[in-house]
């Protein structure tokens, strides 16, 4: 019996496969989709390391486009500006950024946003120190190009790194700690300004001549350096190793975020398969019935990883991924959408960055204005301000061209001269710190229409200020207003449109709204020639536009990433 029994249990193969049958369905049931997988490795020390890492890295895109508004009042002596000078300096940057916008989106979205984030602020570093040694205004001009021409990628790469690295708990908040950040960047330059430019350095190695203004735009390199050297300790963001079937390297970003997060061992991550979402940027093409087709233009991209002898194969390959990319953008679900979004951004960024670059050249002509006239019964109206300082402009050029001994171009800055800044940035830090506790509350939306509508209202205001402070009070609610705004129709755009073209999305988007902010730099002073009400009307005006424009837009609460 026992010889019998004993032969049958052990040697019977059939317990065996049923217990491995019984376990496989389990792992089949375990496929985890993103949002499932970003949930379950949590939010903690990963994140909170993230947002650190992220703050010099969007201090330099603030630093980038704005260290010139702060200078111009400084070098208008040494780099003989006229107002045309000083408003192609202030939108400069903004053409650089829109000639390489398509190029950035297109390799963020085929080659990964780490990659572009390291490479991005390793060129900004370089051009940023190249403007600081130039020695004439077009040599600065030729680097403040090349500086935007480099920060487009990380800018844009960032805001969707970030996002695809929290759950959608967490997700629009996050996107208004990054206007938080941008706020910390407002704040610390008019204090760097104020502590740097006042002074009269002055050296000269060979045939170099560095003044405290150079000093001043070198020291701004360095959020760019810090963001360089930090993203090496990241991984790649998940969704995008996902959306391109590198489904291992996704889930080894997930178990890193889940091990810092927890605290538990890598292996211990409850999710152990990640869903296919290949398919999805390629769906309405499974008429045919030929899966490999599906599949072959988001694969081409780990060919190279997987054989290295077919590199050359594979840039044909992805070059035909970025056009393919490029079409669902040119058809029907996106297209009307797509436009509404970057008209929307154009007049954000317009009325935004023509009032914000601005500011530093109104506040320095009020604050010597103030001093010219003080104890008299001149009045600072807004009208009064600019009037002065169109013709002080034209002065001191005509006094620098003149080469007379007799005639000096002289400049005045003190400390003082940056006060008002200071106050127009912490009033937005603020802002921006409510704005981050609001917008679970009331969504996106909301926040954007009610913030483009009293910008608007504060542009227009602007001709009826008759006192410095009136003036920075509305230029405070101005500038507050419209960069809660700005950021929000970022934040708008990428839970819009599917994560295989939400880079380029962003890419093109920003690149209108720069064409805005560079057109608007430009007309401003031209403006300024006319009178007091132009330029503020016009930034009014498209303000409001684009407070009628994001209304409409079909927005939801704590969307899932498509």
């Amino acid at each position: 019996m026992r010889t019998m029994s004993e032969p049958s249990e052990s040697g019977d193969p059939t317990p065996p496969k049923t217990t491995d049958h019984q376990k496989d369905p389990p792992q089949k049931e375990a496929v985890a989709d993103f949002e499932t997988a970003i949930d379950a490795a949590g939010f903690g020390m990963f994140n909170i390391l993230l947002l650190v890492a992220a703050i010099p890295a969007a201090m330099s895109a603030v630093y980038e486009t704005s260290t010139m508004s702060f200078i111009l009042p400084s070098a208008e002596c040494d780099l003989q500006l006229s107002l045309l000078d000083k408003g192609i300096l202030n939108a400069i940057t903004y053409a650089g950024m829109i000639s390489s916008a398509v190029l950035w989106g297109y390799l963020s979205d085929t080659k990964g946003r780490r990659n572009i984030l390291i490479v991005g602020y390793a060129a900004d570093t370089i051009c940023v120190l190249g403007g600081a040694f130039s020695q004439n205004r077009i040599q600065l001009i030729v680097f403040k190009y090349l500086g935007g021409f480099c920060m487009s990628g990380p800018f844009a790469v960032l805001m969707t790194y970030l996002t695809e690295l929290h759950g959608r708990k967490h997700r629009q908040r996050i996107m208004m700690l990054v206007g938080t950040m941008f706020s910390i960047a407002t704040l610390t330059l008019p204090g760097l300004a104020m502590l740097i430019l006042p002074e009269t350095w002055y050296i000269r190695i060979w045939t170099l001549s560095l003044t405290s203004w150079q000093f001043f735009v070198a020291i701004t390199a360095l959020p760019s350096l810090l963001g360089f050297v930090l993203f090496f300790f990241f991984p790649e963001s998940p969704k995008f190793l996902m959306s391109k079937g590198r489904n291992q390297e996704a889930l080894d970003a997930f178990k890193f975020m889940y091990h810092l997060n927890s605290r538990k061992p890598k292996d211990s991550f409850p999710i152990k398969v990640l869903a296919n979402e290949v398919i999805v940027p390629v769906k309405k093409h499974a008429k045919k019935e030929t899966i490999p087709t599906e599949v072959k233009l988001p694969t081409d991209c780990d060919d190279p990883q997987q054989d290295p002898e077919s590199q050359g194969h594979s840039k044909k390959s992805s070059l035909r991924s970025g056009l393919t990319q490029l079409r669902p953008l040119f058809t029907k679900p996106y297209l009307a959408l797509s436009l509404w979004v970057y008209l929307l951004n154009f007049c954000v960024l317009l009325g935004q960055n023509t009032m914000r670059l601005w500011l530093p050249q109104l506040f320095a002509s009020i604050n010597e204005y103030e001093n010219l006239f003080s104890g008299q019964s001149q009045s600072t109206s807004i009208c009064n301000i600019l009037e002065y300082s169109v013709n002080r402009t034209q002065s001191q050029l005509e006094a620098v061209t003149q080469n007379d001994p007799l005639v000096e171009c002289h400049v005045n800055i003190t400390p003082s001269t940056y006060t008002n800044n200071l106050i127009v940035a912490g009033a937005g830090f603020v802002a921006y710190m409510l704005a981050g506790f609001l917008v679970n509350l009331v969504g996106v939306k909301l926040i954007m229409t009610s913030g483009l509508f009293i910008a608007a209202c504060c542009s227009i205001g602007m001709y009826w200020s008759s006192s410095a402070a009136s003036t920075v009070a509305l230029a405070s609610f101005f500038v507050t207003m419209g960069s809660i705004s700005a950021t929000s129709v970022i934040s708008a755009s990428v839970n819009l449109f599917p994560t295989s073209l939400r880079t380029m999305i962003v890419s093109l988007e920003m690149m209108v709204g720069r064409l805005g902010s560079l057109l608007g730099n430009i007309f401003f002073p031209a403006l300024m020639g006319l009178g007091c009400v132009p330029p503020f009307l016009m930034i009014g005006l498209f303000m409001l536009a684009g407070c009628i424009m994001a209304a409409f837009l079909p927005l939801k609460n704590k969307a899932a990433l498509k």
